[in-house]
């Protein structure tokens, strides 16, 4: 078990958003506030963490045949739990976030590390790829939201800072577009165009080294 090469994995290398593009449905749609970007990412990495674990206990059990319905029944047993922890203690955060709490069920980043990585992997290297997989998420959702909402509404920490947030910018001069769905898909765009120009930089750099030989 390599844990710096998890992380580093988990963090830019293989980041589940900007590298494996998965999950957009709820990156595009919650990130429009810090309070939902961290409520939605660590209910991710925390399902994550622990549908890994069991997936990877479980494994030489599951018949062959079976295992994506058995991984999406212990998902969705988790993200039950979630969801009902969510609505007993933090409410408001449940009815931000609506229905993509219990559609975490059928995110891929979560079936996807079961298939790819539990599935084929021991129970402390599940652990630990559950932990640095769904922190990378929680990043660019948090990342997302500081974006969106200062752009948007000119605040930041709506929900974590108080039910309004800080006031950093005048709301005249708000681009409100960066609220809705297009600003999310421009501010997806963009973190992920830099995120490649960086994972390339040094791919080029020895092309370049290569050709000078």
């Amino acid at each position: 078990m390599n844990v710096k090469k998890q992380f580093m994995d988990g963090l830019i290398h293989q980041n589940p958003v900007t590298v494996q593009l998965l999950g957009m449905c709820s990156v595009l749609a919650i990130t429009t506030t810090l309070f939902n970007g961290i409520g939605m990412g660590l209910s991710v990495l925390v399902i994550l963490t622990l549908s890994n674990i069991f997936i990877s206990a479980l494994r030489k059990v599951i018949p062959n045949k079976i295992r994506i319905a058995c991984f999406i029944v212990v998902i969705a047993t988790f993200v039950t739990v979630v969801d009902l922890a969510l609505q007993a203690y933090l409410p408001d955060l449940a009815e931000s976030l609506g229905l993509f709490i219990p559609l975490i069920v059928v995110n891929c980043i979560i079936l996807g590390r079961a298939e790819g990585f539990c599935y084929k992997n021991g129970v402390a290297a599940s652990a630990v790829d559950g932990v640095f997989q769904g922190l990378g998420y929680t990043v660019v959702l948090i990342v997302m939201c500081v974006i969106r909402e200062f752009l948007g509404g000119g605040t930041f920490g709506t929900g974590v800072l108080g039910p309004d947030g800080v006031r950093i910018l005048p709301s005249h001069f708000a681009a409100l577009g960066m609220a809705l769905p297009v600003g999310g898909f421009l501010t997806l765009a963009v973190i992920i165009a830099v995120m490649q120009y960086f994972l390339n930089k040094p791919k080029k750099a020895e092309k370049k080294e290569e050709v000078a030989k």
